[in-house]
């Protein structure tokens, strides 16, 4: 299948290594990303409190050059792009006014938004358009030995997404239960990392991500799965300044989902951007016959 891309502003500098993973895993498993053309920020701050018709028509413009192509739907990997992408689509949907306004405005770009385009996170589309099946049968490594805590954090699945339960998401721990690693029980799944809480109240931000580090370490998790490029970085990059602050040593991967299911599709190190990675992922994977056979 073939599907319009829109990597975001992070994916394209601090989070180049989901953009990195992402690609390879859709291109092992069959799938097509198109990169949107001249795409722009989605504007993923407070501004729609600030300026809504101005943050909706900023978004919008992507949505009207996805729509230019042909109808495909935009897999949207950032959970805050996919956010403020899911939520423009939808109060554009329900508020005649505002579509009106929004509308005045892409006109003066000369695009148009006529019908809805669907926004879709990645996960939702390896579970329901690829299938878990589909995956596990492309494998090539399995993941025995990875003792995975899957952090969804608090934006794909909220408002009511319909890919996954919002308080008890389940579909990253059935992906990599299938790929044959261990996943942890982590009852902080969904809770927030603090987000930009780390440049604008840093204590906070530091107690927020040190609940979760040592929740998943005392779960006994050898690594944390991510979906969120901010939350990927409060989460290893600070590792050391928690660790002095909260006088406990935390150390412990932070790996975006794609990279770890990379691995088990047989992408290698470089192609997933794992040198990028701050604290590596360590644990050796076994080729799929030898950990069925040997």
């Amino acid at each position: 299948m073939r599907y319009a891309y829109y990597p975001g502003c992070s994916l394209e500098s601090t989070a180049k290594a989901y953009d990195l993973s992402l690609r390879a895993v859709f291109r092992l498993l069959g799938q097509d990303l198109e990169e949107i053309d001249d795409w722009n920020c989605c504007g993923a701050t407070a501004y729609m409190s600030v300026a809504e018709t101005v943050a909706l028509a900023v978004s919008a413009r992507n949505l009207a050059l996805a729509e230019r192509m042909g109808g495909l739907d935009v897999v949207a990997p950032c959970s805050a792009c996919f956010t403020v992408l899911s939520k423009t689509q939808r109060y554009l949907g329900g508020h005649a006014d505002l579509r009106e306004r929004v509308q005045e405005s892409l006109g003066e770009a000369g695009l148009s938004l006529t019908r809805p385009v669907r926004v879709r996170h990645p996960l939702d589309v390896l579970v329901n358009d690829v299938g878990l099946d589909a995956v596990v049968a492309r494998t090539v490594r399995q993941l025995g030995g990875a003792k995975v805590a899957p952090y969804y954090g608090c934006q794909i699945v909220r408002p009511e997404r319909g890919f996954d339960d919002r308080e008890v998401p389940m579909w990253l721990d059935v992906l990599f239960q299938r790929l044959g690693a261990e996943v942890v029980d982590y009852p902080p799944k969904v809770r927030c990392c603090g987000g930009m809480q780390m440049s604008t109240n840093e204590q906070v931000g530091l107690r927020l991500n040190f609940d979760l580090l040592a929740e998943a370490m005392d779960s006994g998790a050898n690594v944390v799965v991510t979906t969120c490029p901010l939350c990927q970085i409060n989460l290893e990059a600070y590792q050391g300044k928690i660790s002095r602050a909260f006088k406990r040593r935390i150390r412990i991967p932070v790996m975006y989902f794609t990279q770890l299911l990379g691995l088990a599709l047989g992408a290698s190190a470089k192609e997933l951007g794992l040198p990028l990675n701050l604290v590596p992922f360590d644990v050796e994977l076994a080729p799929v016959a030898e950990a069925v056979h040997g």
